[in-house]
Protein backbone atom coordinates (compact mmCIF):
# COMPACT_ATOMS: atom_id res chain seq x y z
CA UNK A 1 0.00 0.00 0.00
CA UNK A 2 1.25 3.50 -0.87
CA UNK A 3 2.15 5.80 2.01
CA UNK A 4 0.61 8.81 0.24
CA UNK A 5 -1.80 8.86 -2.72
CA UNK A 6 -3.06 12.04 -4.38
CA UNK A 7 -6.12 11.58 -6.61
CA UNK A 8 -7.30 14.40 -8.92
CA UNK A 9 -6.10 17.01 -6.41
CA UNK A 10 -6.51 20.73 -7.10
CA UNK A 11 -4.61 23.20 -4.93
CA UNK A 12 -4.88 26.95 -4.46
CA UNK A 13 -6.21 29.82 -2.39
CA UNK A 14 -9.67 31.36 -2.05
CA UNK A 15 -11.11 28.89 -4.57
CA UNK A 16 -8.50 29.95 -7.14
CA UNK A 17 -6.69 26.83 -8.36
CA UNK A 18 -2.93 27.02 -8.85
CA UNK A 19 -2.63 23.41 -9.96
CA UNK A 20 -5.39 21.06 -11.11
CA UNK A 21 -5.88 17.29 -11.39
CA UNK A 22 -2.67 16.33 -9.64
CA UNK A 23 -2.14 12.56 -9.36
CA UNK A 24 0.81 10.80 -7.75
CA UNK A 25 1.71 8.25 -5.12
CA UNK A 26 4.60 7.83 -2.75
CA UNK A 27 5.62 4.35 -1.67
CA UNK A 28 7.79 3.41 1.28
CA UNK A 29 11.47 4.00 0.47
CA UNK A 30 10.85 6.39 -2.45
CA UNK A 31 12.91 9.55 -2.93
CA UNK A 32 10.51 12.00 -4.58
CA UNK A 33 11.71 15.40 -5.80
CA UNK A 34 9.08 18.06 -6.52
CA UNK A 35 10.24 20.49 -9.20
CA UNK A 36 8.67 23.26 -11.24
CA UNK A 37 8.53 26.97 -11.83
CA UNK A 38 8.24 29.51 -9.01
CA UNK A 39 4.61 29.97 -7.98
CA UNK A 40 3.53 26.66 -9.49
CA UNK A 41 2.17 25.31 -6.19
CA UNK A 42 5.06 23.28 -4.75
CA UNK A 43 4.95 24.88 -1.29
CA UNK A 44 1.14 24.75 -1.29
CA UNK A 45 1.35 21.01 -1.93
CA UNK A 46 3.81 20.63 0.95
CA UNK A 47 1.43 22.46 3.32
CA UNK A 48 -1.42 20.25 2.14
CA UNK A 49 0.58 17.08 2.80
CA UNK A 50 1.25 18.39 6.32
CA UNK A 51 -2.47 18.96 6.90
CA UNK A 52 -2.03 22.75 7.12
CA UNK A 53 -4.27 23.33 4.08
CA UNK A 54 -7.08 21.40 2.45
CA UNK A 55 -7.18 20.66 -1.29
CA UNK A 56 -9.77 22.60 -3.29
CA UNK A 57 -10.88 19.26 -4.72
CA UNK A 58 -9.72 15.68 -4.92
CA UNK A 59 -8.28 13.57 -2.12
CA UNK A 60 -4.98 12.87 -0.43
CA UNK A 61 -4.97 9.50 1.27
CA UNK A 62 -2.42 8.30 3.84
CA UNK A 63 -1.77 4.56 3.95
CA UNK A 64 0.20 2.10 6.08
CA UNK A 65 -0.99 3.83 9.26
CA UNK A 66 0.73 7.12 8.38
CA UNK A 67 -0.80 10.30 9.80
CA UNK A 68 -0.07 13.87 8.74
CA UNK A 69 1.30 14.70 12.20
CA UNK A 70 3.78 11.82 11.92
CA UNK A 71 5.62 13.35 8.96
CA UNK A 72 8.96 14.99 9.73
CA UNK A 73 9.27 18.46 8.19
CA UNK A 74 12.30 20.61 7.43
CA UNK A 75 11.00 24.03 6.26
CA UNK A 76 12.83 26.82 4.51
CA UNK A 77 14.46 28.95 7.18
CA UNK A 78 13.59 32.59 7.76
CA UNK A 79 15.95 35.19 9.22
CA UNK A 80 14.00 35.06 12.51
CA UNK A 81 14.32 31.26 12.73
CA UNK A 82 18.08 31.43 12.14
CA UNK A 83 18.38 33.72 15.18
CA UNK A 84 16.28 31.52 17.49
CA UNK A 85 17.54 31.79 21.12
CA UNK A 86 17.74 28.12 22.17
CA UNK A 87 20.36 25.41 22.39
CA UNK A 88 20.78 22.71 19.77
CA UNK A 89 19.43 20.01 22.12
CA UNK A 90 16.37 22.10 23.03
CA UNK A 91 15.49 22.56 19.36
CA UNK A 92 16.00 18.90 18.47
CA UNK A 93 14.00 17.79 21.51
CA UNK A 94 11.09 20.01 20.41
CA UNK A 95 10.63 17.59 17.51
CA UNK A 96 9.20 15.15 20.06
CA UNK A 97 6.25 17.42 20.92
CA UNK A 98 3.88 15.35 18.82
CA UNK A 99 4.72 12.32 20.94
CA UNK A 100 3.91 14.04 24.25
CA UNK A 101 0.15 14.41 23.85
CA UNK A 102 -1.13 16.32 26.88
CA UNK A 103 2.00 15.53 28.88
CA UNK A 104 3.82 18.83 29.70
CA UNK A 105 7.32 17.33 29.80
CA UNK A 106 9.64 15.09 27.76
CA UNK A 107 10.19 11.58 29.07
CA UNK A 108 13.42 9.60 29.13
CA UNK A 109 12.71 7.83 25.82
CA UNK A 110 12.14 11.15 24.03
CA UNK A 111 15.35 12.62 25.45
CA UNK A 112 17.23 9.52 24.32
CA UNK A 113 15.67 9.80 20.85
CA UNK A 114 16.79 13.44 20.60
CA UNK A 115 20.34 12.52 21.62
CA UNK A 116 20.35 9.62 19.14
CA UNK A 117 19.35 11.90 16.26
CA UNK A 118 21.88 14.53 17.30
CA UNK A 119 24.55 11.83 17.08
CA UNK A 120 23.08 10.59 13.80
CA UNK A 121 23.54 14.05 12.28
CA UNK A 122 27.13 14.31 13.53
CA UNK A 123 26.48 17.31 15.78
CA UNK A 124 27.00 15.80 19.25
CA UNK A 125 29.73 18.31 20.00
CA UNK A 126 27.30 21.15 19.32
CA UNK A 127 24.34 20.03 21.43
CA UNK A 128 24.82 22.63 24.18
CA UNK A 129 25.70 25.45 21.79
CA UNK A 130 23.21 28.26 21.05
CA UNK A 131 21.52 27.55 17.73
CA UNK A 132 21.96 31.17 16.58
CA UNK A 133 25.78 30.80 16.74
CA UNK A 134 25.92 27.91 14.27
CA UNK A 135 26.72 28.04 10.57
CA UNK A 136 23.95 27.56 8.01
CA UNK A 137 24.96 23.95 7.35
CA UNK A 138 25.09 23.14 11.07
CA UNK A 139 21.65 24.70 11.57
CA UNK A 140 20.21 22.53 8.80
CA UNK A 141 21.61 19.41 10.47
CA UNK A 142 19.95 20.51 13.72
CA UNK A 143 16.60 20.94 11.97
CA UNK A 144 17.00 17.59 10.23
CA UNK A 145 17.64 15.94 13.62
CA UNK A 146 14.51 17.68 14.92
CA UNK A 147 12.46 16.38 11.98
CA UNK A 148 13.73 12.85 12.62
CA UNK A 149 12.35 13.04 16.17
CA UNK A 150 8.87 13.29 14.63
CA UNK A 151 9.10 10.30 12.29
CA UNK A 152 10.92 7.22 11.14
CA UNK A 153 8.81 6.99 7.98
CA UNK A 154 8.60 10.18 5.90
CA UNK A 155 10.62 13.41 5.72
CA UNK A 156 9.34 16.49 3.86
CA UNK A 157 12.20 18.81 2.95
CA UNK A 158 11.60 22.29 1.52
CA UNK A 159 14.75 23.46 -0.29
CA UNK A 160 17.09 21.96 2.35
CA UNK A 161 20.28 23.28 0.72
CA UNK A 162 19.12 26.83 -0.07
CA UNK A 163 21.88 29.35 0.69
CA UNK A 164 24.52 26.74 1.52
CA UNK A 165 27.95 26.68 -0.11
CA UNK A 166 28.79 23.82 -2.55
CA UNK A 167 30.75 21.70 -0.05
CA UNK A 168 28.05 21.94 2.61
CA UNK A 169 25.38 21.30 -0.04
CA UNK A 170 27.14 18.08 -1.11
CA UNK A 171 27.30 16.97 2.51
CA UNK A 172 23.59 17.61 3.04
CA UNK A 173 22.65 15.67 -0.09
CA UNK A 174 24.84 12.76 1.05
CA UNK A 175 23.18 12.81 4.47
CA UNK A 176 19.67 12.82 2.97
CA UNK A 177 20.63 10.00 0.60
CA UNK A 178 21.94 7.96 3.56
CA UNK A 179 18.63 8.44 5.42
CA UNK A 180 16.76 7.26 2.34
CA UNK A 181 18.99 4.20 2.06
CA UNK A 182 18.20 3.46 5.73
CA UNK A 183 14.51 3.25 4.79
CA UNK A 184 13.16 6.76 5.31
CA UNK A 185 10.93 8.03 2.50
CA UNK A 186 12.05 11.43 1.21
CA UNK A 187 9.81 14.11 -0.36
CA UNK A 188 11.87 17.16 -1.30
CA UNK A 189 11.12 20.44 -3.04
CA UNK A 190 14.14 21.40 -5.10
CA UNK A 191 15.20 24.00 -7.66
CA UNK A 192 18.38 21.98 -8.24
CA UNK A 193 17.31 19.85 -11.20
CA UNK A 194 20.71 18.16 -11.54
CA UNK A 195 20.55 16.99 -7.90
CA UNK A 196 16.94 15.89 -8.35
CA UNK A 197 17.91 13.72 -11.30
CA UNK A 198 20.97 12.37 -9.49
CA UNK A 199 19.33 11.40 -6.20
CA UNK A 200 15.58 10.99 -6.75
CA UNK A 201 13.81 7.77 -7.60
CA UNK A 202 10.76 9.72 -8.79
CA UNK A 203 10.02 13.25 -10.04
CA UNK A 204 6.82 15.24 -9.61
CA UNK A 205 6.82 18.24 -11.96
CA UNK A 206 4.25 20.94 -11.24
CA UNK A 207 3.55 23.77 -13.67
CA UNK A 208 1.94 24.30 -17.06
CA UNK A 209 2.72 20.65 -17.71
CA UNK A 210 2.24 18.03 -15.00
CA UNK A 211 4.38 14.94 -14.75
CA UNK A 212 4.81 12.13 -12.27
CA UNK A 213 7.04 9.12 -12.77
CA UNK A 214 10.56 7.77 -12.49
CA UNK A 215 13.47 10.11 -13.13
CA UNK A 216 14.29 8.13 -16.28
CA UNK A 217 10.75 8.69 -17.59
CA UNK A 218 10.98 12.36 -16.62
CA UNK A 219 14.07 12.98 -18.76
CA UNK A 220 12.11 11.98 -21.85
CA UNK A 221 8.93 13.87 -20.96
CA UNK A 222 7.49 17.05 -22.46
CA UNK A 223 7.53 18.63 -18.99
CA UNK A 224 11.29 18.17 -18.70
CA UNK A 225 11.98 19.35 -22.25
CA UNK A 226 10.04 22.56 -21.59
CA UNK A 227 11.75 23.13 -18.24
CA UNK A 228 15.41 22.82 -19.20
CA UNK A 229 17.57 22.60 -22.30
CA UNK A 230 20.95 20.95 -22.94
CA UNK A 231 24.13 23.00 -22.94
CA UNK A 232 25.45 23.44 -26.47
CA UNK A 233 27.82 20.61 -27.29
CA UNK A 234 27.35 18.90 -23.94
CA UNK A 235 25.06 16.28 -22.49
CA UNK A 236 24.40 18.26 -19.30
CA UNK A 237 21.04 19.87 -18.68
CA UNK A 238 20.26 23.46 -17.77
CA UNK A 239 17.18 25.51 -17.00
CA UNK A 240 15.35 26.87 -20.03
Amino acid sequence: MALITASDVSLGYDNHAIVKELNFEVNSGNYLCIVGENGSGKSTLMKTLLGLRSPLSGQIHFGDGLKANEIGYLPQQTVIQKDFPATVREIVLSGCQGRCGLRPFYNRQEKELADKNIERMGITGLKNRPYRELSGGQQQRVLLARALCATQKVLLLDEPVAGLDPNVTAGMYALIEKLNMEGITIIMISHDISAAIRYASHILHIGDRLFFGSKEEYLGSDAAKAFFVPYEGEGEMNYA
